[in-house]
């Protein structure tokens, strides 16, 4: 990469590094704002609400979900993935709408063995249809310390940001002919479970039992609820609310060239008539 790309790179980890400082002032409630959903006594509320916590085992995994839904907005909440060897587990953090003709906003967290990187797996389903999926790796251990994981939802795109760096930028591109997320309220998901079958090297490494329970934690739960906040567009810096600003663009960039592993909207194998019409947007 070169001397002047190792600095670059350094100050880019500076900034990020006091980004995911800041983000970390807030904290919501999980006895308030969710219920745990299935488990049994695997996922847990502690600390007065503060703290959540999933496990998996190999009897079960567990999830939980809000009790609101949300039209637009943006929504953060800071994990702590299953440390060790987490091959075959996934830990899933999304916004969903019901039915089949449902919308959907996926992070999905894919384990591996001790030592290699988890992938960060992203899509986003409309009207019922996905394969949009862009895969990362992270420039942290996700399972170390805390970090957020945010979700910026409005009528002209949707931004993925990763403690507070925008990682993926999907626009609306309605003019185009393709469906855009926006009339569908979504409710806040997320579970821990066993996808040995695909998750870690497409199923080439299976889920170690002798290693579970395997959990994950979660907490500082926020959201600026676009339809009750007046001050939604007033509250966030521009580049969350609207278009991205330069340093967020160059930040977008370094994301997408030194940790992006997969893009749909390259991947001639799986398009070879053509990329679908939200990749030219």
């Amino acid at each position: 990469m070169g001397i002047s790309g190792n600095v670059s790179c350094l100050v880019l980890l500076v900034g990020l590094a006091l980004s995911s400082l800041i983000v970390g002032s807030y904290a919501g409630n999980f006895y308030q704002d969710f219920d745990l959903t299935w488990g049994g006594h695997r996922p847990k509320i502690f600390k007065g609400g503060q703290l959540l916590s999933l496990s998996l085992d190999k009897v079960s995994g567990s999830g939980f979900q809000s009790k609101k839904e949300y039209l637009f907005g943006r929504i953060d909440m800071q994990l702590k993935l299953v440390a060790g060897n987490s091959a075959g587990t996934v830990t899933a953090y999304y916004l969903s709408s019901q039915g089949p003709a449902h919308d959907e906003i996926d992070f999905e967290f894919l384990g591996n063995v001790s030592g290699d990187p988890y992938v960060l797996h992203t899509n986003i389903f409309t009207q019922g249809k996905g394969n949009r999926e862009q895969q990362f790796y992270l420039w942290f251990d996700p399972s170390k310390n805390f970090h957020t994981y945010s979700i910026i939802w409005k009528p002209q795109h949707i931004i993925f940001l990763v403690d507070n760096t925008p990682i993926r930028v999907f626009k609306n591109a309605e003019s185009l002919g393709v469906p855009f997320p926006k009339n569908q309220a979504m409710r806040i998901y997320s579970s821990l479970w066993n996808a040995d079958d695909w998750a870690t090297r497409g199923g080439l490494v299976k889920t170690d039992w002798s290693k579970a329970p395997f959990t994950a934690y979660y907490r500082n739960f926020n959201v600026i609820d676009a339809k009750s906040s007046k001050s939604f567009s007033d509250s966030q810096p521009s580049w969350q609310t609207n278009a991205l600003d330069a340093p967020s663009r160059r930040r977008l960039r370094w994301v997408q060239k030194y940790f992006m592993i997969y893009n749909y909207c390259t991947d001639l194998k799986r398009f070879p008539r053509g990329f679908p019409a939200e990749c030219r947007n």
